[in-house]
């Protein structure tokens, strides 16, 4: 699909109804490849149409490129320069622009020492990388900082089985998104991987991994932006979401959790959950929130507060500065806008307040960043609301528009 350089949201103002189609889990979808390009083989069924995924699906098929592109997605980058260097491929790894400000020099310290062959191909510590090979050694247990991005965690955790003697990982200071290292260890051991996850350490065995099949999840970071358009929707809104599990490996199936003081319920059945627009009485007009498990769920989150006029602090937003853009600087010059904030309060908390939120037609900034556009589309819902570079959602959720179409917003 082509986009416009933007769209303009409306809603007829009456309740939001139906089913929506969710993509796959772009962070299963992303590490079940690697994990199946090490297996040798297995079947991998209800892959992610996001880019993200479809882009590691097209470089995993190229065993002779010279050249890989990871162009925005963080994923392929991390999980790319463990997976290359462990397979002994001679090979330049770049990205955008925006990848090569977005450090990596923790993740090639680490892999370094396992015996991976890596250089800077410009600036010390950040993308391009030239990998020159793999020269494995037997190293003591790494060292590597827990509040870093999980990817570089997960890329070194998959590669495990090919280090000499295992690999063995010590998390220092606090931990964060730790279901997504759950995630990896769960999708090793599905593929036949020796795991073994602490509270500040990881093991992992040399046993080898073994073809398998696995069938992806529905997306709960996706469904976000949809507990998000309830909460915002008229009284009696009501979305029903197939594909979700009540046993799911994701990390951001506590969206159910978090917005259920800010006015959506919960209901599973047999085809994955129903969202329920909760009565107003029942909303919070205060609470604290921790993001360090979850910080992809932040911007989400932060809008429906604002819109909502609950006063929400914030913690856990650490890895925010270094995604796709800055997004606590993102979120604070866009919720101005409507007449909210997002304020620094020192000590590692951001709160979210309104003045007098309005939506009148304001024209959202996306950054280059799929969630600034899904976070702040479901303003539509409260007034007329024009989202600039509607295609970044195709990173994550391409079909993300023509489900509000169908869900009866109209886009001009």
């Amino acid at each position: 699909m082509s986009y416009p350089e933007s769209f303009t949201l409306h809603w007829d103002g009456r309740p939001l109804r139906g089913t929506a189609l969710l993509p796959a889990s772009k962070s299963e979808s992303n590490r079940a490849l690697i994990l199946q390009a090490l297996a040798g083989g297995g079947e991998l069924t209800n892959l992610s149409e996001a880019n993200d995924t479809q882009l590691m699906r097209r470089l995993l098929t190229q065993p002779e490129a010279a050249e890989f592109d990871a162009e925005d997605a963080g994923t392929v980058m991390r999980f790319l320069t463990a997976y290359l260097s462990a397979t002994g491929r001679q090979a330049t790894l770049t990205g955008s622009a925006r990848m090569r400000e977005r450090p990596i020099g923790v993740l090639v310290d680490a892999l370094r020492q396992l015996g991976a062959r890596i250089e800077y191909a410009d600036r010390l510590g950040y993308p391009p990388l030239q990998l020159r090979g793999w020269q494995p050694a037997e190293p003591a247990p790494l060292k590597v900082r827990g509040d870093i991005s999980s990817q570089f965690i997960s890329a070194l955790m998959m590669i495990g089985p090919r280090v000499p003697g295992g690999l063995g990982l010590q998390l220092t200071g606090a931990v964060g998104s730790r279901p997504y290292i759950e995630m990896t260890a769960a999708l090793m051991r599905h593929f036949g991987a020796e795991v073994e996850v602490g509270e500040q350490s990881v093991r992992v065995g040399t046993r080898p991994y073994a073809p398998a099949h696995y069938a992806v999840e529905a997306d709960w970071s996706a469904a976000s932006y949809w507990y998000s358009l309830v909460a915002l929707a008229p009284t009696g809104s009501q979305v029903r979401l197939p594909g979700l599990r009540r046993q799911s490996l994701q990390g951001d199936q506590v969206i159910r959790t978090l917005m259920e003081p800010l006015g959506v319920a919960t209901a599973f059945d047999d085809e994955g959950v129903v969202l329920t627009q909760r009565p107003a009485q029942e909303r919070v007009r205060r609470v604290a929130l921790n993001f360090t498990d979850c910080p992809d769920l932040a911007q989400t989150v932060a809008v429906v507060a604002a819109a909502t006029g609950v006063q929400v602090d914030m913690t856990g937003l650490e890895s925010l500065r270094i995604k796709e853009t800055d997004r606590i600087a993102a979120l604070q010059t866009e919720l101005a806008r409507f007449g909210a904030a997002l304020e620094d309060q020192g000590t590692g908390v951001f709160r979210v307040t309104s003045r007098e939120f309005r939506v009148r037609g304001q024209r959202v900034a996306t950054y280059h960043d799929h969630r600034m556009a899904m976070a702040f589309a479901p303003l539509a819902l409260r007034g007329l609301l024009t989202v600039e570079q509607p295609a970044v959602v195709r990173k994550s959720y391409p079909s993300f528009w023509e489900e509000l179409r169908q869900a009866g917003f109209r886009l001009d």
